[in-house]
């Protein structure tokens, strides 16, 4: 049985309105020992628990242990739901039916980033309903939000089953043709949110595809398609993080890269797992979405060169996370779902304007268990 919890979880200023309001936190857990946390800023997931192979259940989400954490400018969008664009808008504009629109450049001020200063991530959703088995949010983002035009009202929903799955499906309808690409942005480290490092590079991963989108030095798509054949940021065979970082180290700073997947329209597939085999947990994702980026958090601060023999002359600000962890540098990582990025600027990229009359849908479902090796030669995935 999924059952439903509300309390607070502080207050805050809503950047909208300006008015200060109090942050609702709802717990969903269920009889398998799984729970998940959410707020309603940015409709965030604050913590995410699930049982290892021996029982000892641990949170595996990252995230901090009050709204102030929530505020800092170097949080790095843990938890949240990104939109109304997620990814990069290149220059920090695009053209719409003839007209040039200029968005915000949060992104080396000059790019649009997770759409913009205050996009989805850092605004307060409302409840629009609170369901036997999860929370319905919802945000109404006004004509001209961060310079998009329309206005969209989104919803954000998110569920746990009986069985140990996460689901959470987005929507949202315009009234002017506008982009819409969401996704959430949590990070996990299945060995537990504080293991760093050393029990990130402890997992193996596996993702569904063929080719990803290329980018230029500041990460922003340049519209090309690099196929993985040959490639050494292929991951379509299970691969050690650990050794996978070591071998791209020359040419990127880790896995930051936007991933083409095996795509049938209008279907829900099994695009991704990621596994810890010391702890044998296990995450398979499914989605309708045609692209994945996969992140392995090279953005945050790296402790071992703050605290070693050569100190940065202007350190990087710590990541205070959850129980005074420390959140570090490739010590977590992200498995973002989506449309392809920058596709506002890419002809050859498939469309992601929304019109009036249509819905925009994103239904990614994560699923926790217990690796089995041998689901993996009949083809199975993982067994639990």
């Amino acid at each position: 049985m999924v059952c439903v919890t509300e309390d607070t979880f502080g207050n805050t200023v809503n950047p909208l309105t300006k008015k200060e309001v109090p942050i609702r936190r709802f717990t969903i857990t269920n009889d398998r020992r799984m729970s998940m946390q959410l707020i309603t800023y940015g409709a965030t997931i604050t913590s995410l628990k699930i049982p290892d192979s021996h029982g000892m259940v641990d949170d595996i989400a990252l995230g901090f242990d009050n709204i102030e954490g929530y505020l800092t400018a170097n949080n790095p969008y843990i938890g949240c739901t990104v939109g109304r664009v997620c990814s990069r808008v290149a220059n920090g504009s695009f053209i719409l039916d003839g007209k040039k629109y200029e968005v915000t450049k949060n992104f080396l001020g000059k790019h649009m980033l997770h759409g913009g200063q205050h996009g989805f991530s850092k605004v307060i959703w409302e409840v629009d309903c609170v369901r036997p088995d999860g929370v319905v949010f919802k945000f109404t983002s006004p004509d001209g939000h961060e310079g998009f035009p329309g206005e969209v009202v989104a919803t954000a929903t998110y569920t746990i089953t009986e069985d140990n799955c996460m689901r959470f499906c987005l929507e949202a309808t315009t009234n002017k043709p506008t982009p819409v690409n969401m996704t959430n942005h949590a990070y996990f480290n299945l060995a537990g949110h504080n293991a760093g490092k050393q029990g990130m590079a402890e997992h193996i991963v596996k993702i569904k595809a063929d080719c990803i989108t290329d980018m230029d030095e500041e990460t922003v798509p340049n519209g090309e398609i690099i196929s993985l054949d040959n490639h050494l940021l292929d991951l379509r065979k299970l691969t050690n993080v650990g050794e996978g970082l070591r071998k791209i180290a020359g040419i990127a700073k880790g896995y930051d890269h936007n991933y083409v997947l095996k795509y049938t329209p209008g279907c829900i597939e099994k695009q991704a797992k990621a596994f810890h085999p010391p702890s044998g947990r296990c995450m398979e994702i499914s989605s309708n979405q045609p692209c994945m980026h996969f992140y392995t958090a090279h953005n945050m601060p790296d402790l071992e060169k703050q605290k070693g023999r050569k100190k940065q002359k202007t350190p990087q600000p710590m990541i205070n996370g959850k129980g005074h962890s420390l959140y570090e540098k490739h010590g977590s990582f992200c498995m973002e779902t989506h449309w392809y990025p920058d596709a506002v600027n890419h002809e050859n990229f498939p469309s992601i304007i929304l019109n009036p009359g249509e819905k925009y849908q994103h239904v990614c479902i994560f699923r926790f268990g217990v690796y089995d090796p041998s689901c993996e030669r009949r083809g199975s995935g993982f067994c639990d």
